[in-house]
């Protein structure tokens, strides 16, 4: 079983960049399809982007041509580059990962079976 932990965030400012990393423990990292949801007081939870196990990405078309997500299985590490960042983008942002390879739909949630707590949250001035 893995754990996931999620790092960054924090005031970024709009058209501004920033870039969250999220550490796993346990498990074996390299088998996971991993997540980025992100959920803003008082909305759902909303997926951000996916990548699969062999390194295939999707993203939502809210972040699409501006956010990167890419692992590093040697590091355990997931990433997510974001720039042009817009006040929507400000959010408590989570990691997620799937015991299937590749997800058919990986927007939703249920797909995944293991969570992070959250980053520290990331609000746009």
């Amino acid at each position: 079983q893995v754990q996931l932990v999620e790092l960054g965030g924090g005031s970024v400012q709009v058209a501004g960049s920033l870039r969250l990393s999220c550490a796993a423990s346990g498990g074996t990292f390299s088998i996971y399809s991993l997540g980025w949801f992100r959920q803003a007081p008082g909305n759902e939870r909303g997926w951000v982007a996916t990548i699969s196990r062999g390194g295939g990405t999707t993203y939502a078309d809210s972040v699409k041509g501006r956010c990167t997500i890419s692992r590093d299985n040697a590091k355990k590490t997931l990433y997510l580059q974001m720039s042009s960042l817009k006040p929507e983008d400000a959010a408590m942002y989570y990691c997620a990962a799937s015991v299937y390879a590749r997800l058919q739909h990986p927007s939703r949630a249920n797909g995944y079976n293991f969570w992070g707590q959250g980053n520290q949250g990331t609000d746009s001035s």
